[in-house]
């Protein structure tokens, strides 16, 4: 059996620790004072995947594509012209999507 030499070595008089027994039922008294939530309360604030969305308005404001600006044709996402990495014909392909 392996030896911890830095450990701090045990006294005789260290008799007066407490049990697992004991130890366990103050886990078991400490676990018993959660909050009180309610649950109903708790879930309205949870978006399910596929939830009906129809009834909500956006709260973002939406802006055109700038003149700065392209939308790859790999991962449709607007970008900064800086972004660029080559144009096939009228595709253009961002940095990003030109390395993967």
């Amino acid at each position: 059996m392996a030896t911890d030499y830095d450990a701090p070595r045990k006294q005789e008089d260290d008799s007066s620790e407490d049990s697992i027994e004991e130890l366990k039922g103050r886990r078991n008294e400490a676990s018993t004072a959660a909050v009180d939530e309610d649950e109903a309360e708790a879930a309205d604030g949870y978006e399910l995947p596929g939830a009906d969305l129809s009834n909500e308005e956006l709260s973002v404001r939406v802006l055109p594509r700038q003149a700065d600006e392209f939308t790859c044709a790999s991962c449709f996402l607007v970008k900064h012209r800086s972004q660029i990495d080559h144009a096939e014909g009228n595709l253009i392909f961002c940095k990003e999507c030109a390395a993967a």
